[in-house]
């Protein structure tokens, strides 16, 4: 993924292959190697559905008002997918905040 100022508030695309965009979706930052624990989960939403899947959306940077501050820093991004049986957790890439 492409850097992003620690400054920035912008919405944050992880693309998922197989959602129909109607099950829940939650991402999660951490560090590189690490994993993600319960309390790590942010809510998000679907955007840019396609026969292919959709993308997982979720608002970072300062200010507040349902956005995840990262500080600078290189973190490995999460999405949880929740659907009636299954509940994938799938790595989204590293994001880095400069």
């Amino acid at each position: 993924m492409e850097p992003i100022s620690s400054l920035s508030r912008e919405f944050l695309y992880i693309p998922v292959r197989g959602p129909s965009g109607g099950e829940g979706v939650e991402v999660a930052f951490t560090n590189e190697d690490g994993e993600p624990t319960e309390t790590d989960w942010h809510d998000a939403t679907w955007d840019n559905h396609s026969a292919a899947g959709a993308d997982a959306k979720i608002l970072v940077g300062p200010g507040g008002d349902g956005a995840v501050a990262l500080p600078e820093g290189t973190y490995r991004a999460w999405v949880r997918v929740s659907a009636l049986v299954e509940q994938p957790v799938l790595p989204g890439g590293l994001v880095p905040v400069i």
